[in-house]
C-alpha cells in the first residue's frame, strides 16, 4: 500500500517536471517566434534606392567670356604729347584760369595775361631762334607777383613732343617779363633768374625777379623760390590738361 502511494506520487512529480519543461519550451518557442515577427514588422527601415535611381543633379552652365578684349584706359600723357590728339581748348583763359594760387601756403596773385602766335616776339636772346627752328605755334604768357617779387611764365607750344623737348635744351634766352594788372614792369635790363623745362608738346620758361629793379644775386632765395612755384603751377596745369581729355576719352569709351 505505502509503495503504491509512493510511485503514484513520483509519477505526478515526474508530470509536473514534464509539463513545466513543456510550458517553458512553449514561451522560448513565443518569444522566438515574437523576435522573428518583430524582425518582419512594417516598422523595419526603408532601404535607399539604389545610386542608379536617385534623382540626377541638375547641370550648372559653364561661365562664358567674350572674345572682344577691353582696350587700356587713355593715358593723359598721349593727349598732350601730339596736337593731333590736343584737341582741347588753349588759351591763357583755359591754362591760367585762377586770380590767385597757392603753392605750399604762398600765395600768388594773377597779373596780365598774353597769348601770341609770333612767338619769338615773346621772347629775347637766342630762344627765339631755338622757338623758330622748332616751329613753335604759340607762346602763352602769365605773370604772378608775392611781396616785391614777380614772375612771368611763357609757355611755347609745338605740334610734337620731340620739338617742344629740343627747344627746351637748345634754349639760351629768357622769356619777356609781362607787366599790367598791378605787376610794374620788372627784369628788364637786369640780372634775373631763369628756368626751362618741358612735358608733352609744351615747352615752358619762367623769369623771376624784383619788382624795384633791384638785381637778383646767386644767393637770393625768394625770386629763386617764386620762379621754381610758378614754374611748378605750370606743370601741374598742364598734366591736368592731358589728365581732362584722357578721361573724357574713358568715359566716351566705356559708353560705347
Amino acid at each position: 500500500m505505502a509503495d503504491r502511494t509512493a510511485a503514484r506520487r513520483r509519477k505526478q512529480r515526474l508530470t509536473l517536471i514534464i509539463g513545466g519543461a513543456a510550458a517553458t519550451a512553449a514561451v522560448a518557442v513565443l518569444v522566438a517566434t515574437a523576435l522573428v515577427n518583430a524582425g518582419d514588422s512594417d516598422d523595419k527601415p526603408q532601404s535607399l534606392p539604389t545610386p542608379e535611381t536617385l534623382p540626377a543633379e541638375p547641370q550648372q552652365p559653364e561661365p562664358t567670356f567674350s572674345d572682344v578684349s577691353v582696350p587700356p584706359p587713355p593715358k593723359p600723357i598721349d593727349f598732350i604729347s601730339n596736337a593731333k590728339k590736343d584737341k582741347a581748348p588753349l588759351s591763357a583763359g583755359t591754362l591760367f584760369p585762377r586770380e590767385s594760387v597757392t603753392m605750399s601756403s604762398r600765395l600768388y596773385d594773377r597779373g596780365s595775361t598774353a597769348s601770341t602766335k609770333n612767338c619769338a616776339s615773346a621772347v629775347s636772346g637766342s630762344l627765339a631762334t631755338a622757338l623758330n627752328r622748332n616751329e613753335c605755334t604759340r607762346v602763352i604768357r602769365a605773370s604772378f607777383k608775392r611781396g616785391g617779387v614777380a614772375v612771368t611764365v611763357g609757355v611755347a607750344v609745338f605740334d610734337t613732343d620731340v620739338r617742344a623737348t629740343k627747344a627746351k635744351q637748345q634754349a639760351n634766352g629768357n622769356v619777356q617779363s609781362l607787366a599790367g594788372d598791378g605787376i610794374p614792369s620788372f627784369c628788364r635790363a637786369t640780372a634775373c633768374r631763369l628756368t626751362a623745362n618741358a612735358i608733352g608738346r609744351y615747352a615752358y620758361f619762367t623769369v623771376s625777379g624784383f619788382t624795384s629793379g633791384k638785381a637778383v644775386t646767386a644767393s637770393d632765395t625768394k625770386a629763386r623760390q617764386a620762379g621754381k612755384d610758378i614754374a611748378d603751377y605750370t606743370f601741374s596745369r598742364i598734366v591736368d590738361r592731358g589728365e581732362d581729355q584722357a578721361s573724357a576719352a574713358a568715359t566716351a569709351q566705356s559708353a560705347n
